[in-house]
């Protein structure tokens, strides 16, 4: 993982904490883990069309 140790991630999560401090940080993976939320659900609903050209019908 591009040699980067346990010691090293450390010191970058503590500096990235100095930096933008606790609450941009966590609003920063709110806003990442509902992208990621949204596109799985596109995806989702993507493989699974329903629409009036389906050819399936909903019971």
């Amino acid at each position: 993982m591009f040699g980067l140790g346990v010691q090293e991630l450390l010191l970058i999560l503590i500096i990235l904490v100095f930096v933008f401090g606790t609450s941009r940080i966590a609003d920063l993976g709110k806003g990442m883990g509902e992208g990621i939320r949204n596109f799985k659900k596109a995806v989702k609903d993507d493989s699974n069309p329903s629409g009036p050209g389906s050819t399936e019908e909903k019971k």
